[in-house]
């Protein structure tokens, strides 16, 4: 039986879809702010903020696997 073959790192990067979920978010969050107030414009920020926090687990653990980290999930 032959080993399955790896993903193409195009299918398993989730850089791009971090990057682009937060534009949008962020493009909500100026939209919204001249259009309504209030809930929505804050979840349009809290879309923003989990976005670059997303970017930065994808970060870190693009580090932890570089140094060799056993836990890491390797990308």
């Amino acid at each position: 039986m032959r080993p399955t073959p790896e993903l193409p790192k195009r299918l398993t990067d989730l850089t791009p879809v971090v990057i682009v979920g937060t534009s949008l978010w962020a493009v909500a969050t100026v939209v919204l702010f001249f259009v309504t107030d209030g809930i929505w414009v804050q979840t349009a920020c809290s879309g923003v903020v989990l976005g670059f926090v997303g970017l930065a687990i994808i970060a870190w653990q693009r580090a932890a696997a570089r140094r060799g980290s056993k836990s890491a999930q390797r990308f």
